[in-house]
């Protein structure tokens, strides 16, 4: 199961690709990307702040739903004082669905095994959207504040995907 996780991962990592090869995304398909990519940690989450059966789990899922609530309103802030409005695209819709996938695999699971499951995606997420931010949607964003934004919010999804690799280790040394 998690290879498949973690190969949607690299799909829609292509598809985010596919975008720059084609020419990159434009500022607002970037803007539906970005609070798509928040929703659907923000999602999971949510889920895994109920369900988690270690504190640490829960911990870090609230840190999750705070921290990307928070991004998502300062991208919904700056497109609605652009004037953007975001443009649906293929890799906000795959995405989309990664995310959904997600939940279901993850609502089927309880205890340590939702933990797991739970974290390891978080790592795989967070390695899939940093490598996004870093050679699609930084490099292809037009609008200074939108690339503003992305530098600024960069170093967060840093150390959420260092926390996840720390707990991630935590959880392997419990089973």
């Amino acid at each position: 199961m998690k290879a498949l996780r973690v190969a949607g991962f690299g799909l829609w990592a292509l598809s985010v690709s596919g975008l720059a090869a084609a020419a990159g995304p434009t500022d607002p398909q970037i803007a539906q990307i970005v609070v798509t990519a928040n929703q659907v940690d923000i999602d999971a989450g949510k889920l895994a702040e109920s369900r988690g059966s270690a504190q640490d789990v829960r911990d870090f899922a609230q840190v999750m739903v705070r921290d990307h609530t928070g991004v998502n309103a300062a991208a919904v802030e700056l497109v609605t004082r652009l004037h953007v409005t975001p443009e649906a695209n293929a890799t906000a819709q795959g995405l989309q669905k990664g995310g959904d996938d997600n939940l279901a695999a993850l609502k089927k699971l309880a205890g340590a095994a939702f933990d797991k499951a739970y974290v390891d995606h978080e790592v795989a997420y967070h390695e899939a959207v940093i490598d996004a931010i870093d050679h699609t949607l930084i490099p292809d964003a037009q609008n200074a504040e939108l690339k503003a934004l992305l530098v600024k919010v960069r170093p967060a999804f840093g150390a959420h995907l260092e926390h996840a690799r720390q707990l991630q280790a935590k959880l392997a040394k419990r089973s």
